[in-house]
């Protein structure tokens, strides 16, 4: 179980977040280092991926075991705040959910806020189309 920051810890790690980013490989790390907490405890108090970390997420989560498709998005505020996305194939929701829990647990990114989609509708993928089907050919004339 990861201990909370104190009250002087989160107003350290807001302090120094609103500097921004540390621009090293490892910035969570930094931030609990500048801190006195453990990387853990920074990171359950992060929102969403933060964009400076989206890439190296991103990588991390499409080489995971069953992860079809990782890229990232624009967020759209204030209705989706998320900006990285995966898709994941299963049969069974309770499956595709434990799975995915697992791919965050084993990446240490549980702590991140995420949100489940489901579809409803399998939908036949077929690449990008650069011209209309043959019916749609309009004359020039």
């Amino acid at each position: 179980m990861i201990v909370p920051l104190s009250q002087e810890q989160m107003l350290d790690l807001r302090q120094c977040l609103e500097r921004g980013l540390p621009l090293v490989t490892r910035p969570y790390d930094n931030l609990a280092e500048q801190i006195g907490a453990h990387h853990d405890q920074v990171l359950q108090q992060m929102l969403d991926v933060p964009d400076a970390l989206v890439d190296e997420v991103g990588n991390r989560l499409g080489r995971a075991p069953g992860v079809n498709l990782c890229y990232q998005r624009p967020r759209r505020l204030p209705q989706w705040r998320y900006n990285l996305f995966c898709m994941v194939h299963g049969r069974e929701r309770k499956e595709v959910t434990a799975h995915i829990q697992r791919v965050l647990e084993q990446q240490q990114l549980s702590d991140l806020p995420h949100q489940l989609l489901f579809s409803t509708h399998a939908f036949k993928q077929c690449g990008g189309r650069f011209t209309p089907p043959s019916s749609q050919v309009w004359a020039h004339g």
